[in-house]
């Protein structure tokens, strides 16, 4: 199970720090796995945002490069996202994944991964 928190609502220029939890699954234990955070806006496909593979290596779609940086917490079991410089068109419903036995890429897209969180809410005002 995954289970984002730290959305809100807060004005152009603002920070958050979306969490992503993950139980009964404990990714360690395998020897690759990647996660990710990824958004969807109404009327709109998902998109990747980030991803971070087990060995912390990491990719960022070209529009938040620069303001947002993903990371992770092993012992935690935890998938971070900070997020600087919020603009207007950030605000979507952020989703947090995971996918066992595989790296990302800077390609990788929803369809690759396995588990999914239902997703914490950004929205973001001018």
């Amino acid at each position: 199970q995954l289970v984002e928190s730290g959305g809100g609502s807060v004005q152009a220029g603002g920070s958050l720090r979306l969490s992503c939890t993950v139980s009964g699954l404990t990714l360690t234990t395998y020897r690759s796995y990647c996660m990710g955070w990824f958004r969807q806006a109404p009327g709109k496909e998902r998109e990747g945002v980030a991803n971070i593979n087990w060995d912390d290596s990491t990719n960022y779609a070209a529009s938040v490069k620069g303001r947002f940086t993903i990371s992770k917490d092993d012992a935690k079991n935890t998938l971070y996202l900070q997020i600087h410089g919020l603009k207007p068109e950030d605000s979507a419903m952020y989703y947090c994944a995971a996918k066992l036995y595989a790296r990302c890429s800077a390609s990788s897209g929803p369809a690759n991964f396995e588990y999914w969180g239902q997703g914490t809410q950004v929205t973001v005002s001018s």
